[in-house]
């Protein structure tokens, strides 16, 4: 077994989203850096989760718009579903995306090498490689961005064909008949919406109130109607209890509200297990590092990404959540600019945007309603159906909605939240205004091109006034004793 020694500026742990950027960017600032991962470039947001994942959504879209092509007039034939060309598909767009990657370290000189990190020491690590050789490695600076893993259950003991998390599931190995997603969060959901468009039937159980806990309440409960129109079915406040293998599937066994507080059970040939995620540090040796992690395996760190330990940066899903890919990025960079010497480099975002890639996408930004009133805010709600929105009704796509939050006092834009095609797009006009202190009253006159579907941004904005020209606003309420 080989044995090789790395004397560099920094060791990125990781090279997911948050450690490669993390890593280029030290890169272009002229430091002697070394990313290191146990799997692949990219991570798990290249490999299993954000692309792959867009990828099979994408062709879920096409396949619905070949389903509803009828209504435009245009006769299709049913599609067929070939899986092993839509594996080939996704996985054609995940090496892509790699390569783009590791392009980018070959040209910014980031070194890569593959194995399992852990500390030695606050400067030195030690490296399983994935060839069987051992690395020694010794860094000025550590950046950990190990990122996270499907959390296991162990009454449902994963086997990868009849059990399965998001990373089984991506690979596509086979098309259920009837899945069962246990989970009602951003994956379970997004799952939900790729196996159902390739012909699952899919129950969706949630033990919560709600789907995607923590959202905008009404945007929930919007995008819920709209699941269950195509076709998903969803419990909600209801408990997954035990699951028995037999023949080629599982026997599972509900109880909640949606079974009437009775035991029901029923049999589906695969279940999905989609009930959170974890921080990947376990086999780090934080403790040779002087380093600890909380209860849930987080690592606190400060605005600029440092941890108690001077020289020892952190960032993204291992910092906490949000988990989501492109606060990691943000986090990437800040490390690596403050490993540089600049001083005012910090992650201090007003807030983050969350988007959910479900047909029709959800995406918010800054607080919900709810939020909003437990801060103490005195709340103005603008709201906007896209059955009202021209653009929407040339795309046949009219159901969802834009919400904006504000304050009924300053006007100021406290949120915006949007159930509706490319609202992962849309929802960035959201984050410059919330960034930029904008009020309900600024999004409404600016301006907005016609037909479009951010054209119900500033609708939903002049609602909030009672301004709308779309929509009829509401009828202003009449005091008490006046005619």
């Amino acid at each position: 077994m080989s044995t090789s020694e790395h004397q560099v500026d920094a060791a990125v742990i990781g090279a997911g989203p948050g450690g490669y950027h993390a890593a280029i960017r030290l890169g272009q600032l002229g430091k002697k850096v070394l990313c290191i991962d146990r799997d692949e470039v990219g991570g798990v947001c290249l490999n299993w989760g954000c692309i792959p994942t867009k990828a099979l959504l994408h062709v879920g879209e096409v396949i619905r718009h070949i389903d509803r092509a009828g209504a435009l007039g245009v006769r299709v034939p049913k599609p067929e579903i070939e899986r092993e060309g839509i594996a080939k598909f996704k996985s054609d767009v995940v090496s892509a995306n790699v390569g783009g990657v590791k392009t980018l370290f070959k040209g910014n000189v980031v070194e890569y090498l593959a194995g399992e990190a852990s500390f030695t020491s606050p400067t030195e690590l030690t490296v399983k490689q994935r060839d069987g050789g051992t690395a020694k490695v010794t860094a000025q600076y550590v950046v950990i961005a190990t990122g996270s893993a499907p959390v296991d259950v162990r009454a449902w003991p994963r086997d990868g064909d009849t059990i399965v998390n998001s990373d089984d599931a991506v690979q596509l190995k086979r098309i259920p008949k009837n899945l069962l997603v246990i989970g009602g969060g951003v994956i379970g959901l997004e799952f939900a919406t790729v196996y159902a468009r390739l012909g699952a039937n899919v129950l969706v159980v949630e033990m919560m109130p709600q789907i995607l806990t923590g959202t905008d309440a009404e945007i929930g409960k919007t995008l819920g109607r709209i699941l269950k129109k195509q076709g998903v079915e969803i419990m909600l406040d209801t408990k997954v209890g035990a699951i028995e293998k037999g023949g080629a599937g599982v026997r599972a066994t509900l109880n909640g509200q949606a079974t009437g507080g009775k035991d029901e059970t029923r049999e589906f040939d695969m279940v999905l297990v989609a009930v959170g995620r974890r921080p990947v540090t376990d086999n780090l040796g934080l403790d040779k590092a002087g380093l600890t992690s909380d209860e849930r395996g987080f690592i606190a760190t400060d605005v600029q990404q440092r941890t108690k330990v001077a020289n020892i940066f952190a960032i993204g899903d291992v910092t906490g959540p949000p988990l989501l890919a492109h606060r990691a990025m943000k986090q990437g960079v800040v490390a690596a600019e403050v490993i540089v010497g600049d001083k005012s480099a910090a992650f201090d975002p007003v807030a983050v945007p969350n988007c959910i890639y479900t047909d029709p996408e959800v995406a918010t930004v800054g607080l919900s309603e709810e939020e909003a009133k437990a801060a103490g805010h005195d709340v103005r709600i603008g709201k906007f159906p896209l059955a009202a929105s021209g653009r929407a009704r040339t795309m046949n796509e009219t159901e969802g909605l834009i919400k904006l939050v504000g304050d009924a006092k300053t006007d100021q834009l406290l949120g915006m939240h949007v159930v509706a095609p490319q609202a992962e797009s849309l929802i960035g006009e959201g984050v410059i205004a919330l960034e930029m202190g904008a009020t309900l009253e600024d999004v409404g006159l600016s301006v907005h091109p016609h037909p479009t579907l951010t054209e119900g941004i500033m609708d939903a904005a002049e609602a909030a006034h009672g301004k709308a020209i779309h929509i009829l606003n509401p009828k202003p309420k009449v005091p008490v004793g006046t005619t």
